[in-house]
């Protein structure tokens, strides 16, 4: 029997790369659902291509137009709306859905996910950050596995396969440093949009290329890498690594380290999610270790602010990591606008942290009126 995957999010970056791993392994993988929020023609392309036995447009504004598109497909069934994302994950021939959608409207479809007992392969790094624990209660008493896609999340994951209980001393959470990491604080006071989206080794989506230039990104999966491995943060260390070849290591408590190590290829965790325990073949380059040395630093975090504020949000924890992740979607779209500056995004989010409501213990409610209360307060401080 082939497994049946729904893609929430598929004409985004990683979406795409995981039609590529389903092409390349048509006999074991079959598409059940494709996803997308505003992309409809990307989304009746791959739908023609791939046979799903449905489809959902997230912005209802376009299900009349990918009906037309679809209209001579009967055989695909077409939903719009947030309702419906909730409802298809249910679907009982769903074995796993990979979760790419982007940002915290990939919370409600993951949970309800959980809930049916589909096997979970996460690429929605703020699923994790703002509701980690929920997610991770929701997970154990339903007794489903959250397979981590994020490249360093799964080279961690990888490298604590065969470990059992043996106990992880530290995490070596490894971040390429994105395109500035050699800037000054005043060479990156003047930085735009489009010299963050110059990323130096990952071709990502526009979102969190940003993340990345700001290493908001590296702090998201700070959080993340705290509830999928049960790990402190201050037993996380982020490095900074411009070759991208160790995706991320583990140091155990003799002091022996393990790392996963590869091109960077997003197609590779992907597959690993989709296929594990096993590993397939893949099309695609391999490692030479001979071509590039590989460097470490020490993160800067006086130039990397949003970093250091992740930090901090784990260590107040509460609501505080789903404060930044609003205040974070805010600054970025306005930073990609050209409506806030490269620094001030952190300044922005750090303010919202100190003017939003904390709660010690957030319910699911609390968790979507903490997103609205941050995502206000950011606006306001952005434009008044």
């Amino acid at each position: 029997m082939k497994k049946q995957i729904c893609i929430l999010g598929s004409t985004g970056s990683i979406g795409t790369q995981a039609l590529d791993v389903i092409k390349q392994h048509s006999d074991r993988y079959e598409v059940y659902c494709l996803t997308a929020n505003n992309r409809y023609e990307m989304l009746a392309e791959q739908a023609r291509q791939f046979r799903p036995a449905a489809v959902v447009i997230a912005n209802e504004k376009y299900y009349e137009p990918l009906c037309a598109l679809l209209a001579d497909c009967p055989d695909i069934k077409v939903y719009a709306g947030a309702k419906a994302l909730d409802e298809i994950v249910e679907a009982q021939p769903i074995d796993m859905v990979l979760t790419a959608m982007v940002g915290f409207a990939g919370l409600s479809p993951t949970i309800h996910a959980i809930k049916a007992r589909k096997t979970i392969c996460l690429a929605n790094k703020e699923t994790l950050v703002v509701a980690g624990e929920l997610i991770c209660r929701l997970a154990a008493e339903n007794h489903v596995n959250i397979l981590p896609v994020d490249s360093e999340h799964s080279a961690i994951f990888q490298s604590l396969v065969g470990e059992g209980n043996n106990a992880i001393e530290k995490i070596l959470l490894t971040a390429s440093g994105g395109p500035f990491r050699n800037f000054t604080l005043d060479q990156m006071r003047d930085v735009k949009a489009a010299d963050a989206l110059k990323h130096p080794t990952w071709e990502m989506g526009a979102k969190i290329t940003i993340d990345s230039a700001s290493m908001m990104n590296k702090g998201f999966e700070v959080i993340e890498a705290k509830w999928l491995f049960g790990v402190e943060a201050d037993r996380i260390q982020v490095l900074v690594h411009p070759q991208s070849i160790v995706h991320s290591a583990v140091q155990f408590s003799d002091g022996a380290v393990k790392a996963q190590l590869g091109v960077p290829d997003m197609r590779l965790p992907i597959q690993y999610a989709f296929s594990f325990p096993e590993r397939l073949p893949l099309n695609g380059d391999r490692l030479d270790l001979f071509r590039q040395p590989l460097e470490f630093f020490e993160p800067d975090m006086q130039k990397f602010r949003c970093l250091h504020m992740a930090y901090e949000s784990i260590r107040q924890g509460g609501n505080m990591p789903c404060i930044v992740n609003a205040a974070n979607e805010i600054v970025n779209e306005a930073f990609r606008k050209d409506k806030c500056g490269f620094l001030q995004m952190g300044e922005i989010i750090e303010r919202t942290m100190q003017k939003a409501t904390f709660i010690a213990k957030p319910t699911y409610d609390d968790y979507i009126a903490t997103d609205a209360e941050a995502r206000r307060i950011a606006e306001e401080l952005l434009f008044g």
